[in-house]
């Protein structure tokens, strides 16, 4: 699974794009879904939990915590966005 990264996330992680290998979870392959996604995300980058708000888009569209996710599916974060 590869996650797109955009703003303050890449500078959290370290790199424009992670990849997970496919036995991220203990006992599970990859996250299943968004909200999974999410909390193994804030777990190995406590940075990422900071944020004032964190979305999560799955194929170019803003994704609910239940929506269902893959390994094909193009995931982005996409961190808080200030204007001036």
């Amino acid at each position: 699974m590869t996650i797109k990264l955009f703003g303050v996330t890449k500078d959290i992680i370290g790199s424009p794009s992670l990849s997970l290998p496919t036995n991220v979870l203990t006992g599970k392959s990859s996250p299943k879904t968004v909200g999974e996604l999410r909390q193994f995300l804030g777990k190995t980058y406590p940075g990422l939990k900071e944020l004032s708000s964190l979305a999560i888009a799955v194929n170019n569209s803003y994704a609910q915590d239940a929506e269902e996710i893959n390994s094909y599916d193009e995931i982005a974060l996409i961190p808080p966005v200030s204007g001036g």
